[in-house]
């Protein structure tokens, strides 16, 4: 099962999404803060975190799950609320690899990770 994190400082941002991606078989973790989501992945990286860009600390937890062990394989999603080109090359940047327009719902959380569980 691959282990992914939701750092986002809304909480029904992290509920929805644990709901839906829960049902494609992903260990889903919450992370309220970017502090709180760096001490989690330094004791266990997730495959997967989606980071909300709005979130104090959003660019320096992508950069610093890159230079941890492991850090490099983990597939990250910076999570913006538009198309921000600046915003976006901010992310890419800091080394996200991929992004989420928010708010998500089932339909795109389906297409994004859908098959993503199936290839653990």
């Amino acid at each position: 099962m691959q282990r992914l994190m939701i750092a986002d400082g809304s909480d029904v941002v992290r509920k929805v999404g644990k709901r839906i991606l829960s049902g494609f078989d992903f260990l889903v973790l919450e992370a309220s803060s970017s502090l709180e989501a760096l001490v989690r992945c330094e004791a266990e990286l997730p495959n997967i975190l989606i980071v909300d860009s709005t979130m104090d600390g959003a660019l320096e937890l992508i950069g610093n799950v890159r230079n941890l062990p492991q850090g490099k394989s983990v597939r990250i999603y910076y999570c913006v609320v538009e198309a921000d080109l600046k915003k976006m090359m901010m992310g890419k940047r800091a080394g996200a690899d991929d992004f989420l327009l928010k708010p998500f719902d089932r339909k795109i959380l389906t297409q994004v990770f859908g098959n993503l569980s199936i290839a653990a």
